[in-house]
C-alpha cells in the first residue's frame, strides 16, 4: 500500500523530473483512482468486470492440437510466458528473430525480413520471427501422416538469432486508455539529444465497442518491444497466432478482419491444408479461410445487419490484460528516496519518465476514468545504438530497426531478466549496458559509487 511519503511522491515529487509532462495541477485523489488502490501483483483493477477470473483462467489455459496449436509455435498458453511475480508477469522465455539487409533502388541499405510476402530480393523464409517449437508428426483428420519441421534460422540471414523477452502484461488497460496526445506532448518535452518518437501504427485490429480505436486507423503504438501495436485486441490475436499458431477471424462492425487467419509456415515451406493442426477446416464459402482455427463465419445476420464481434479466446485475453491492476509500489525507505535523486540526477527519468499519467474520463475500454498511474516509462521509441535489435519491417532503414521502445520499470523487482533480449540479470547490469540515446544516462549511472548504485537501484525495485 502507498504510504503519504509515496503519494505525495504521485502528486508533486515528479515535477522535478527533467520532463514537464506532469499532470496538471495535483488534484485530491482517493483509492479508487490512484495505484494506492491495488495491494498485491497481479489484482484486478478496481472496476473490473465479474469475468475477469473466468478471462484470467482462459489466459492461462494450454492449448493443443485439436484447439488449431500449431504447426509451429513458441508456447501453449499465455500463461507459460507470463509468469513473474503473478500470471500476467514477465517471463524468462526468449524468442528468437533473424533478418538481413539489402540496398534499396536508391542505394540505403534496408532490413529484409526474410518474410513469406514475395517482397525482398531473397527467397521467402518465413518471416523475422523463428518460432521454436513445431507440433512434429501426426495424423490428420483426414488419415494423412504429417510432419512438420522445425523452423530453423536461414543461410541467408545476416541478422542472427536476436532475443525478444517476454514483456510483462501488468497495467496496460491503463496505458492503451491514454490518448495520442499524451505520447506527443512527452516527446515534444524531452531534450533533443534523447527524444523519443511517438510511433504512428495501423489499427489492425480495435477494441470492441471502444471509441478511441477504428479499422484500419491510426494510433500510436505502445505495446511490444517496438512499440509497433496500439490495441490489446490486436496484442492479443497477434499473439495468438505468432506465439501459439492459434488462427482467428473477426467481425468489426460487419467488417471481416482475417488479418490473424493465416497459418505460419515453417521456413515458408507450405503445409498441406490437414497437416496444420487438428482444428476442424472452415466450410468452403464462408469467405474464411479454411486453415482458420476459429472463425465467425459471416459478419452480418440473418437480417443482414452488421456483427461486431471479436473472437472468444481473443476477446478473453483482451479482457484479462486490459483489467490486470499495474503492481503495487514497495516499502519507501531513506535509500529509496535517496535513490529517486539519483535516479533524476543520472538522467535516467529522460525515457523512464516519473510522468503521473492519468486515464480520460471516458477511457474507451472500460478501465477506470481519472485514474492516476506511474509506469516510468514514456512508450516511446529512442535510437539504442548497437544496443538494439536491428529487426524491423521490410524496407525499414537502419536506423529504424535501432529504435526501441521504452520499458517500464514499474513491477521491476520481481523479474529476473532485463533488457529485450534478456541479457542482463540485474537492473544495474541493465542501467549499465544502455546505447544510443541511454549513453549518457549510463555513463552516468557507472560513475556513481557502489553506494549510490545501491540506492538507485533500491528505488527501482520499490517501482
Amino acid at each position: 500500500m502507498l504510504n503519504v511519503l509515496s503519494r505525495e511522491w504521485l502528486n508533486v515529487a515528479v515535477c522535478s523530473s527533467l520532463i514537464a509532462a506532469c499532470a496538471s495541477d495535483p488534484v485530491e485523489l482517493d483509492e479508487s483512482t490512484t495505484e494506492s488502490a491495488i495491494t498485491a501483483i497481479g489484482d484486478a483493477l478496481p472496476n473490473a468486470p465479474e469475468g475477469f477470473e473466468e478471462a484470467a483462467a482462459a489466459f492461462n489455459t494450454d492449448e493443443a492440437l485439436p484447439d488449431g496449436l500449431g504447426p509451429i509455435f513458441n508456447e501453449i498458453a499465455c500463461g507459460r510466458c507470463h509468469t513473474q511475480g503473478a500470471l500476467g508477469g514477465a517471463g524468462t522465455q526468449i524468442e528468437r528473430r533473424f533478418g538481413t539487409t539489402f540496398r534499396d533502388n536508391r542505394g540505403n541499405v534496408a532490413f529484409e525480413p526474410l518474410a513469406n510476402d514475395g517482397l525482398g530480393p531473397l527467397p521467402a523464409r518465413g518471416g523475422s520471427l523463428r518460432q521454436l517449437m513445431t507440433v512434429g508428426s501426426f495424423t490428420s483428420l483426414t488419415g494423412r501422416s504429417c510432419t512438420v519441421p522445425l523452423e530453423r534460422e536461414p543461410p541467408e540471414a545476416t541478422i542472427h538469432n536476436v532475443g525478444r523477452l517476454t514483456t510483462p502484461l501488468f497495467g496496460l488497460g491503463l496505458v492503451e486508455s491514454l490518448p495520442d496526445s499524451t505520447f506527443d506532448n512527452i516527446a515534444a518535452s524531452q531534450p533533443t539529444a534523447i527524444r523519443g518518437i511517438a510511433r504512428r501504427v495501423t489499427v489492425l485490429l480495435p477494441g470492441k465497442d471502444n471509441p478511441t480505436q477504428r479499422l484500419n486507423g491510426t494510433r500510436v503504438g505502445r505495446f511490444g518491444w517496438k512499440a509497433g501495436i496500439a490495441s490489446l485486441t490486436q496484442f492479443a490475436a497477434d499473439a495468438y497466432v505468432n506465439e501459439m499458431g492459434i488462427t482467428t477471424q473477426h467481425c468489426v462492425k460487419g467488417t471481416s478482419v482475417l488479418s490473424f487467419a493465416t497459418e505460419q509456415q515453417p521456413n515458408g515451406i507450405a503445409q498441406a491444408n490437414d497437416c496444420d493442426d487438428l482444428a476442424p477446416p472452415q466450410p468452403a464459402g464462408n469467405g474464411v479461410p479454411t486453415q482458420t482455427d476459429d472463425a465467425i463465419g459471416s459478419c452480418t445476420d440473418a437480417t443482414g445487419a452488421p456483427v461486431d464481434e471479436i473472437q472468444d479466446d481473443v476477446a478473453e485475453f483482451t479482457e484479462f490484460m486490459t483489467f490486470l491492476a499495474p503492481p503495487p509500489r514497495g516499502t519507501i525507505t531513506a535509500q529509496v528516496n535517496r535513490g529517486a535523486t539519483l535516479f533524476n540526477q543520472t538522467g535516467c527519468n529522460g525515457c523512464h519518465v516519473t510522468t503521473t499519467f492519468r486515464t480520460p474520463a471516458a477511457p474507451g475500454n472500460g478501465v477506470p476514468a481519472n485514474f492516476a498511474f506511474n509506469p516510468f516509462s514514456d512508450f516511446l521509441v529512442h535510437d539504442m545504438g548497437n544496443g538494439a535489435d536491428f529487426i524491423g519491417d521490410f524496407g525499414d532503414s537502419v536506423a529504424v530497426t535501432r529504435r526501441m521502445r521504452t520499458a517500464p520499470l514499474w513491477g521491476a523487482r520481481f523479474r529476473t531478466l532485463f533488457m529485450h533480449d534478456g541479457s542482463q540479470t540485474s537492473i544495474a547490469g541493465a542501467a549499465s549496458a544502455h546505447q544510443g540515446q541511454g549513453a549518457t544516462a549510463a555513463a552516468a549511472f557507472n560513475r556513481l559509487s557502489a553506494a549510490q548504485k545501491a540506492d538507485l537501484v533500491a528505488f527501482v525495485n520499490s517501482l
